[in-house]
């Protein structure tokens, strides 16, 4: 099935979402921060009402002037990432079941996805300010690539298909956590303290939306197993693609491969990482010990147990090094070197 055929309305799956909407409502209160109790960017930002703004200024940009090139080009590849949040609300609306039918709607499903999308507008807002306070990076080429990016769009391969696309939620919220935690483990290094808070917060938000999307995941496997498994088996041999992966700055289309390989080097985000998170989603959905399963379930249960040690095998043997430009950081060039050990222990 293919995006131009997505699952029809009226499937066991579309049936069961729907019949979700009482446990999903039961569990909104949970899941999302009332807005009068949550953080916003200003919280953590230098206060130019204030007489002292420049002092305030200065000191937030000497701390800045700590942060490595490597470093930067990260952090600057997270934010871009999350500034294109547009995309992202776009594709969980498609999902068979999921949708906000008018852009207001009541249903708990639209309430999720719409608190979910305000609790994430602020990462971005944060990192974008941060960044542009700093004065370490080129703007205009961070805008620009932002810019490309919610042009581009994004595949993640869910076929509209709500457990598949819960599957890649689940993984994507937990992989935004490590990287975004390890960030600010990077930057409390380097003696910033306010952005190894502010990674921190970010990456709490993050845990907090894994944890309601495996819930939600965890609830279709109660009511759906064998359905459940084949959709996570799907999701797993589509691969699970970065939501920034058709990233471009308008002049290098290998930017986002670039990025990833310095996030790599510097223990941000790794192969590893893509291992451990497959392994720990098959431990929270119980697949291991799922019983009375048709003959196609059971071999992508078999698939899905054996995954995780593939992919680690294949990290043992993955490494590149080399020095890349980025328009980010003015054409500085940036060294990596990709090590199979983890640099950063989460």
């Amino acid at each position: 099935m293919s995006e131009e055929h997505p699952i029809p309305v009226n499937t066991p799956q579309f049936e069961v979402i729907k019949s979700m909407e009482g446990f999903v409502a039961e569990n909104l209160g949970s899941l999302l921060k009332p807005v009068e109790e949550s953080w916003q960017p200003s919280d953590f930002l230098p206060d130019m009402t204030k007489e002292d703004w420049r002092e305030q200024l200065a000191e937030f940009r000497t701390r800045g002037a700590n942060l490595s090139d490597e470093v930067l080009v990260v952090l600057v590849g997270d934010m871009i990432t999350e500034e294109a949040l547009p995309t992202y609300q776009t594709w969980l609306n498609r999902l068979e079941g999921v949708t906000d039918v008018t852009g207001a709607s009541d249903s708990p499903w639209a309430q999720w996805s719409r608190g979910w999308t305000s609790e994430e507008n602020r990462h971005g807002d944060l990192l974008n300010k941060y960044l542009y306070l700093t004065g370490r990076v080129d703007m205009r080429a961070v805008e620009t690539t932002i810019h490309h990016l919610i042009n581009n769009g994004f595949n993640p391969q869910t076929e509209n298909d709500p457990y598949m696309g819960f599957v890649y939620t689940s993984f994507q919220e937990r992989a935004t956590k490590i990287s975004h935690r390890n960030v600010g483990v990077l930057a409390g290094r380097a003696g910033e303290d306010r952005l190894h808070k502010i990674c921190g917060l970010i990456a709490g938000d993050e845990a907090r939306h894994e944890k309601a999307y495996k819930l939600f995941m965890s609830k279709v496997f109660e009511m759906d197993p064998k359905r459940a498994l084949l959709a996570f088996a799907k999701m797993m041999k589509s691969k699970i693609v970065m939501p920034a992966h058709l990233m471009q700055d308008g002049r290098d289309k290998d930017i986002f491969a670039k990025f990833s390989n310095v996030a790599q080097a510097i223990g941000v985000y790794t192969a590893r990482d893509y291992a451990d998170i497959i392994e720990a989603l098959v431990h929270e959905w119980n697949v291991e010990t799922l019983k009375g399963l048709s003959d196609a379930s059971a071999k992508a249960q078999e698939y899905l147990c054996t995954l995780a040690n593939r992919y680690r095998n294949l990290a043992e043997r993955f490494g590149v090094s080399g020095r890349e430009k980025f328009s980010w950081v003015f054409d500085r060039e940036v060294s990596f070197r990709l090590d199979p050990k983890p640099v950063v222990v989460q």
